[in-house]
């Protein structure tokens, strides 16, 4: 099993050997508790979009509407009106993005796969989400760097992923089984990065954040 390598989400020099299982192994930082797989073990991206093709996520299926509720639930009752708001990692079926527009917001779109549109990422928003993204990043801080930066004074970042609970939880873990999951965030990771960068953070159920910049 791989020993040691330079932190994904914070640079930190020490991480330690945290499961492996019969595909991959698992490395978690000593610092901010991050659980990531090595570079070694990462899809190429045609294969991850191959896996990616398979979802059936449809803007109008009800039961993918009340998973991203979850999150845009208590994202709208932080709102004001009329925000400009980014779905990051919108998927080729943008529902989030549908169902905030329908209540009354203005959303852009990005993701890599399915609207490449960098332009975007170079604006300026009231409020991102990234819902069953960060754990797909092989890259997680400089990707939440870069969204962070994107956010007006005042903004909000809503992100939706599994969290990790135990080290006994991980070993049986079906969302670690996925190969396109390589990096795995528990509650004291957000506690971490909140932290670091000022955030406000707020806990919504067992995989829901919000992360409140502050007003300048």
């Amino acid at each position: 099993m791989e020993q040691s390598s330079p932190c994904p989400l914070c640079a930190h020099e020490h991480s330690e050997a945290y499961a492996s299982d019969r595909r991959r192994d698992y490395l978690q930082c000593q610092r901010c508790d991050l659980v990531w797989v090595p570079a070694r073990f990462h899809l190429s991206e045609e294969a991850e979009r191959a896996e990616y093709d398979l979802h059936q996520n449809r803007v109008d299926d009800p039961s993918y509407r009340r998973f991203l509720s979850r999150l845009a639930q208590p994202l709208v009752r932080q709102l004001p009106d009329a925000c400009q708001g980014l779905d990051f990692g919108c998927g080729p079926g943008p529902a989030l993005a549908a169902m905030l527009s329908e209540a009354g917001h203005n959303m852009a779109l990005y993701d890599l796969f399915y609207a490449d549109d960098r332009s975007v990422l170079n604006r300026e928003f009231d409020f991102i989400t990234a819902t069953e993204v960060v754990e797909h990043l092989s890259q997680p801080g400089e990707v939440l760097s870069g969204l962070w930066r994107q956010l007006r004074p005042g903004g909000c970042l809503g992100v939706m992923t599994k969290l990790v609970r135990s080290r006994e939880a991980f070993e049986g873990w079906h969302y670690k089984n996925d190969p396109t999951h390589i990096s795995f965030f528990s509650r004291s990771s957000w506690q971490w990065w909140a932290g670091e960068y000022g955030a406000e953070l707020q806990f919504h159920g067992d995989d829901a954040m919000l992360l409140l910049k502050a007003q300048v």
